[in-house]
């Protein structure tokens, strides 16, 4: 059973959660809602709240968006619809069809989307479909909230006749108006209306020329307002028919009340439901603000909570502009207690409630700004001393009344309570108070409580550091600028850093030399030790970040080298490819040149052709089949590695024959060649000689074959 009192609801200033999520509500009764959120008690409960809180999150970021869910409250008219006999109004049976029309929605939805939306599917399938309601209303109203002129026979015929009479009104007054204003009765305005009846605008003077009712007067008296007597005699038979179209539609409204009233709990289950998601979705919002999420609910008891930020402070930050630092804070059976020490205003407080809300929070079905490795443990109690606690109204001290609540601790505290005590044992006589502070913290540790206090007592650090399953803990402090680094640091006690603060505020040397000396020696040093401590704790912080950078760099550029290196492993495979394909066109090459002279030898078809299928048999059987789109890709990749090679071969074309070039010696005196003359090709080995000359190119015999080549290609090697 979870206990939690309403000093920890206010110590952690949880209703200004409530709040912000409350504003967030589409709906009056969603908003009301909001406020009266409480921890649950069933833990069952508690998962089903949060699991939909996480699925209708989801919504923001897939293609699947919830549906609207807003809807007028009916409170009201449902309360009068249970009075036997009532009947509501037009207006309310709108909103009736509207609330109905939204849950059918929603009902729908969820049941269509059920694998996005598992929870808040199980949640709608409590609820009755049904259009009855809807179709009912939209029998008698239209979308605009009037009675329709077909929801009775009789109405029908009413407002047929009323038509009928509104024609012969407007006829019989346009008939007078024409009549009394062409003999200059009628003022400029020449009509009006008196009591929603169409009038003449006579003059005063003419008034008893005019046949009709007088209805008014003009405030100077100088026009009388008169009804023709005609158009007055159809206004009586008007007024009638405008009696019996109320009269039936009363009569309507009392029928569609008492075939809608059979499903006055439905109605009501539909604005609880309604108001249900309204609720969820105004806390989906809120964890999209913060980068809230569900972390994971174990069954043993620990707490950890990694990147996790003070909703609050964040928010309002985020307003300002500012940074919001998050702590990482690890409770378990090993390390049940922490003792957080350091300096004033380093966010020792910050990180307690920081703690306690976002525990205090999930039990309560909101999603929270923690990592998603995240996970802890559901506390039956939370118990919270924050803040000065003064009270008037008991003429209470803070020590007094700090004391009263640690009596209540120590009633309450055991092995499933969360404690958070923020600057225990102070009030009092530090020795005095930091013994008793001292005792009350033992007495929790033997309970197997798990809990968080901050402290400046240096027995408590002691008492930290002795007990094997509670552990010590600083909030970070630069010690070059004396400025709070925000940053909670497990395992080391903190220095208060009383006289460097003092210090760096001006406080004059001297007094704080003197005070040193009244301060036993032994009490400094431990002080002083632990400061160094955390100087050098923070260098290795230091140090650390810039490792960690170091290690994302390497990281980096391993992958980028394992990428390149398996785009190089991929082209080597595909001109490996090439390579074989064209090895292999060579070698096809050969065989068909055998038998080409082979056949020159011997003229013998039938060899030629049957050695010719014998070598297209052997390739085929190799060859596998492939679709057309197979083949369509295969032929694209090989065209992109032809391309690819003949770049490359072009580039080692050039790089040789610029090393050629570079390596041909010094020109030699020319030579003009003559027939019979032995040459080579500059940039070739092979000598051969010159059969004939053509103007500028030559024929050289090479002894195997005739080549036919420019004569500045050549150089001379020997005469005839």
């Amino acid at each position: 059973m979870i206990s939690i009192t309403d000093k920890t609801l206010q110590d952690l200033e949880f209703n200004t959660v409530l709040q912000t999520i409350s504003e967030r509500c589409n709906t009056e009764i969603g908003k009301q809602k909001a406020l009266e959120i409480i921890p649950f008690k069933d833990k069952e409960a508690l998962m089903n709240v949060l699991l939909q809180t996480s699925e209708y999150l989801s919504s923001f970021s897939n293609n699947n968006a919830i549906p609207n869910h807003g809807f007028d409250n009916l409170t009201n008219d449902l309360k009068f619809l249970s009075i036997e006999d009532s009947f509501l109004e037009v207006g309310s049976f709108r909103k009736i069809a509207s609330l109905s029309e939204t849950a059918n929605v929603l009902l729908l939805f969820f049941k269509k989307f059920h694998d996005y939306y598992p929870k808040l599917n199980e949640k709608a399938a409590q609820v009755e479909y049904t259009k009855f309601i809807i179709n009912k209303i939209d029998e008698v109203v239209d979308k605009y909230g009037e009675i329709k002129d077909n929801a009775s026979p009789d109405l029908v015929n009413i407002r047929r006749d009323m038509n009928l009479v509104r024609g012969k009104v407007n006829q019989s007054f346009g008939q007078a108006m024409s009549q009394y204003n062409s003999l200059g009765y009628l003022d400029e305005i020449k009509e009006s209306f008196v009591d929603n009846r169409r009038v003449l605008a006579v003059l005063s003077m003419y008034r008893r020329k005019v046949k009709g009712a007088i209805l008014g007067s003009s405030k100077t008296g100088s026009i009388a307002y008169i009804e023709p007597e005609a158009t007055f005699r159809y206004s009586r038979e008007l007024s009638n028919l405008e009696y019996e179209e109320r009269e039936e539609i009363t009569r309507i409204l009392k029928k569609l009340s008492n075939d809608i009233r059979p499903f006055l709990v439905l109605l009501k289950q539909y604005q609880e439901f309604l108001s249900d998601i309204d609720v969820i979705a105004a806390k989906s919002k809120y964890a999209n603000k913060i980068n809230a999420i569900l972390p994971t609910i174990t069954t043993e008891k620990e707490l950890y909570f990694r990147d996790a930020f003070h909703p609050i402070l964040f928010l309002s930050n985020l307003e300002k502009k500012e940074k919001t630092f998050p702590q990482t804070i690890e409770l378990n059976p090993e390390s049940r207690i922490i003792v957080i020490s350091g300096p004033n205003a380093g966010g020792k407080t910050i990180s307690l409630k920081t703690v306690g809300l976002l525990q205090l929070m999930l039990q309560s079905g909101i999603l929270i700004p923690v990592h998603e490795r995240s996970k802890t443990f559901l506390f039956d109690r939370i118990l919270t001393d924050i803040g000065d606690n003064q009270s008037i109204e008991n003429h209470l001290s803070t020590y007094s009344y700090r004391l009263k609540n640690m009596n209540y601790f120590l009633k309450k505290c055991n092995a499933k309570t969360l404690f958070l005590i923020d600057e225990f044992g102070t009030g009092s006589d530090p020795e005095l108070g930091g013994a008793l502070a001292e005792t009350f913290l033992e007495e929790f540790y033997h309970r197997e409580a798990f809990g968080i206090i901050t402290t400046h007592y240096s027995n408590l650090k002691i008492l930290a550091n002795e007990l094997p399953y509670a552990s010590n803990a600083n909030m970070l402090f630069d010690e070059k600028s004396l400025e709070p680094m925000y940053k909670l640091i497990l395992g080391q006690a903190g220095s208060s850093f009383t006289f460097e603060v003092a210090q760096k505020n001006g406080i004059p040397y001297g007094l704080i030399n003197r005070a040193k000396k009244k301060i036993e020696g032994g009490k400094i040093r431990f002080d002083k030790t632990i400061a160094t401590l955390q100087k050098e704790r923070s260098k290795l912080e230091k140090t650390s970040l810039n490792l960690k950078e170091e290690e994302s760099k390497a990281r980096e550029e391993s992958k980028k080298m394992q990428t390149i290196n398996s785009k190089i492993q991929e082209k080597l495979e595909r001109y490996q490819e090439l390579y074989d394909a064209n090895q292999r066109l060579i070698y096809m090459g050969q065989k068909v040149d055998d038998i080409s002279v082979k056949y020159f030898n011997n003229k013998d078809k039938k060899v030629l052709i049957g050695e010719f299928l014998k070598i297209v048999e052997i390739e085929n059987s190799k060859r596998k089949k492939a679709t057309v789109k197979e083949k369509v890709a295969k032929e694209i990749i090989q065209k992109i590695v032809i391309e690819e090679v003949k770049v490359k071969v072009e580039e080692i074309r050039a790089e040789k024959k610029e090393k050629k070039l570079k390596a041909i010696p010094e020109e030699k005196p020319k030579v003009t060649l003559k027939v019979g003359d032995r040459v080579r090709m500059f940039d070739g080995k092979a000598i051969g000689t010159i059969d004939k000359i053509e103007k500028n190119k030559a024929v050289v015999n090479y002894g195997v074959f005739t080549s036919k080549v420019n004569l500045e290609q050549l150089e001379f090697v020997q005469a005839k």
